[in-house]
């Protein structure tokens, strides 16, 4: 019984190891983010009326790419949310606070995929969580591809929800808008 049960254990690990997405992530290379080239934006309602954009610095993270390949088999990547822009400074210091990115106690967000699904050569759909203020939730980002398979270039699209986060337990939470739409564009070294 024990060694039948072994078998079946060993002939289930043989087809994981052998199954596509294991062959491509074990002949994949492995490439940095490269953070001067790299940078996230986001836009979010403020007042009803206007926009509020800002930057996050991508500082680090990696690419798992095959040889013949722009869409990668995995992503990870860390920003720096007290580096944020918004070009006011006021405005900066009430979203590191702590009733928004509280980077005291967050100083990292992480970003880690759980699912690459290629739609064609220069397109595909990026699923992950994504950890922020300490809460890590699924994310979903639609990604272009620019460049070849030795120097691509992504730009990300897609909404994450600060409420989900747990951010904006401030006076000024009503006339915030819950759903901030970001981008990012990433370089590789």
């Amino acid at each position: 019984m024990r060694s039948g049960a072994l078998a079946w254990a060993t002939s289930l690990a043989l087809i994981a190891l052998t199954s596509p997405l294991a062959l491509a992530q074990s002949t994949a290379t492995t490439r940095a983010i490269d953070p001067l080239k790299s940078k996230a934006t986001f836009s979010v309602q403020h007042i009803f009326v206007e926009r509020v954009t800002g930057s996050i610095p991508i500082t680090g993270g990696t690419v798992a790419l095959t040889a013949d390949s722009a869409i990668p088999v995995s992503i990870s990547a860390e920003l720096d949310p007290g580096k944020v822009s918004t070009d006011e400074r006021d405005r900066d210091a009430s979203l590191t606070g702590p009733d928004f990115f509280d980077v005291k106690n967050y100083p990292l967000w992480t970003f880690t995929s759980t699912k690459i699904t290629p739609v064609d050569a220069t397109h595909f759909g990026l699923d992950g969580i994504l950890t922020i203020h300490g809460t890590p939730q699924p994310e979903h980002l639609d990604v272009t591809v620019r460049g070849d398979s030795g120097n691509p270039v992504y730009h990300a699209v897609g909404h994450i929800d600060r409420k989900a986060f747990h951010m904006g337990a401030s006076r000024l939470d009503p006339v915030i808008g819950n759903v901030a739409d970001i981008t990012l564009d990433v370089t590789l070294k």
